[in-house]
């Protein structure tokens, strides 16, 4: 890709900066935390290929969002490599996150590479076999994902890590970091776990160990190679902001001033690049699921429409659910009342998960609004 994307991608009100599409549900994978609770089989009701090619086609009217290609594991569809390619020459900027098993051979990693894959994202959540096999309950995940790093390494494809954190590996992220800067990556996405499908909430971590794993990321930031970012947890923008004003740094500082956007491509030459405004559930992101559902995340199992029936554009411009997450005066409890709602807001997922509401206050920030009279215990 060069130069800029289509300036339309950046109003979240019309257009998402990321689509996620949930390509299938099955995968050889057991993961504790799996919100699709995939299975090995495929669903008969995905999308065909023709209605995924009608998806695309689709998803271009909102300009050139990050198409992210998920699962279960997408390279269970015989057609992947097809969609990658049809994506790719809309002028979309395509990436997957297959699973860290054997059928991600070197073959057709480059495969994807040739049919135009703009970065490779793959799941590790521990520094050690131990760890991280127990995690996605498959003995060998860990090797088979290293394996796949090396193997995109080699073939120039760049890579992203996600990593969900738990009270499985909370205290094996300082180790899980040096880990990471021995291998090249272009991004860290360091996801916080919400509480839907094989998820429990006794596995998530405190709203202090949050605001720790917080602080401990941006200071990492600060010295890694590779860019670091949180999913489903807004509220480290809150506290990005509250470090950068504690040393004198402009609020505004790494693009967090809400309603200001840029385009940023990283040195290492990765296409993809990121937004310069956090997206939030149905904020500058939406979610198809395998059978077409139309939600403003995969962990918010709300939904607009179907894409087989339904504009994927008008949903997320127009539905009422979509319209109200993105309506910061319709937050309740603290988030409303805090002076950071317009740049953080809460996980919408999370607060439904726990609360049934994704309007309600997100269950795991300490932070009190100035004048707000509840203290800062969880849900406050």
């Amino acid at each position: 890709m060069t130069g800029k994307p289509d300036i339309r991608a950046f109003d979240f009100s019309q257009n998402p900066f990321i689509v996620i599409w949930e390509m299938t549900r099955s995968c050889a994978l057991k993961c504790v935390h799996c919100r699709a609770e995939a299975i090995d089989a495929r669903n008969p009701d995905e999308l065909t290929t023709e209605q995924a090619f009608a998806l695309f086609e689709e998803i271009r009217r909102f300009g050139k969002p990050l198409v992210v290609l998920t699962g279960g594991d997408p390279l269970r569809r015989p057609d992947a490599f097809r969609l990658v390619r049809y994506g790719s020459d809309l002028g979309l900027r395509m990436t997957m996150t297959p699973s860290g098993t054997p059928e991600v051979t070197f073959e057709a990693l480059r495969k994807l590479k040739e049919s135009g894959l703009a970065r490779l994202a793959v799941s590790l959540d521990g520094s050690t076999p131990a760890i991280h096999d127990r995690f996605r309950r498959v003995e060998g995940s860990f090797e088979w994902t290293m394996r796949i790093i090396r193997w995109a390494g080699e073939l120039g494809l760049p890579v992203q890590i996600n990593t969900t954190v738990t009270r499985y590996n909370l205290q094996d992220l300082e180790r899980f970091a040096e880990l990471l800067r021995s291998i090249p990556i272009v991004l860290w996405s360091v996801f916080f776990l919400v509480p839907v499908g094989r998820g429990h909430l006794e596995d998530e971590i405190s709203a202090e160990e949050y605001e720790n794993v917080f602080n401990w990321m941006a200071e990492l930031s600060e010295k890694s190679a590779f860019d670091i970012k949180s999913t489903e947890a807004p509220h480290y923008r809150r506290v990005l902001i509250q470090r950068r004003k504690r040393l004198g740094a402009p609020a505004a500082a790494g693009g967090l001033r809400h309603g200001s956007f840029s385009w940023q491509v990283p040195a290492s030459g990765d296409r993809v690049g990121r937004a310069a405004q956090g997206v939030n559930d149905g904020n500058g992101f939406v979610f198809i699921s395998h059978t077409g559902q139309i939600q403003p995340s995969g962990f918010l199992p709300l939904s607009a429409g179907n894409v087989k029936r339904d504009s994927l554009v008008e949903a997320y411009r127009h539905s009422p659910l979509f319209l109200r997450l993105r309506d910061a005066s319709q937050l309740q409890g603290k988030c409303g009342a805090c002076e950071y709602k317009s740049v953080c807001g809460g996980s919408r997922s999370r607060a439904y998960a726990v609360y049934g509401d994704c309007m309600a206050p997100e269950p795991y920030c300490v932070h009190v609004p100035r004048g707000y009279a509840v203290p800062p215990t969880r849900g406050g």
